[in-house]
Parts: structure tokens; C-alpha cells; sequence
């Protein structure tokens, strides 16, 4: 990480830009980190809004999650299908929610291009 660059972008977030097979990324260090950026930032501005409609609605977390996957895949969507998994993992991981459903549910697998 040099200098210009001191956002910590975690292996999980990176792994979004390298297709099956290679080891370079799609997407360029600053591109990425602004993308990060906007996950994460996402992933914590989402924290309240979940446990509200947990608490409201009386529904699973899971059924929570699921919602919010699909609401930031509405259209006009600011984030890709793989992003928004990991923008609803993060979200999970914030909140201490499990999230084995997530990871071994059916999502997005491709990377983005």
C-alpha cells in the first residue's frame, strides 16, 4: 500500500475484481478503493435501518438481509450483484448477525468485469 493509498481494503472486498483463475485485478487500485469506500460506507449506513426492520417487522435476520440484498439490486442499483453480497456480508459482520446462509446460498459468484 503506498502512501496515497491508506484505506485497508480487506482480501474479501479485492477478491470481488479478480476473475476465476487469474491473479491480477479488473479494476485499478484508486478505482477499487472508491469502490470499497462506497461498500463500506453502504454496509454501515445500513446497520440502523436493519435492526429497525428486524425489531418492526419481527422477522429473521436472515429475511433482513435478504431485503436489503434486494433493495440495493433495485434499479437504478450504485452497486454490482457481487458487491451487494459483500455490502449484506459486512452488513451481517457489523451487526454480529449470522450470515452462514449468505455464504452458502445461491448469489452472485462472477467477478466483476
Amino acid at each position: 500500500m503506498t502512501e496515497e493509498f491508506q484505506i485497508h481494503m480487506p482480501p474479501s472486498f479485492m477478491a470481488l475484481y479478480v476473475p476465476p483463475g487469474k491473479i491480477k485485478p479488473t479494476l485499478g487500485l484508486r478505482d477499487m478503493a472508491a469502490r470499497y469506500e462506497l461498500c463500506e460506507d453502504l454496509a454501515n449506513l445500513l446497520t440502523e435501518q436493519a435492526a429497525n426492520m428486524q425489531f418492526t417487522l419481527g422477522i429473521t435476520e436472515e429475511l433482513v438481509l435478504q431485503q436489503c440484498e434486494l433493495g440495493l439490486l433495485a434499479e437504478p442499483a450504485v452497486v454490482s450483484p457481487v458487491e451487494a453480497r459483500w455490502v449484506v456480508c459486512r452488513l451481517a459482520e457489523l451487526l454480529n448477525w449470522p450470515m452462514a446462509e449468505l455464504l452458502s446460498g445461491s448469489g452472485p459468484e462472477t467477478p466483476v468485469a
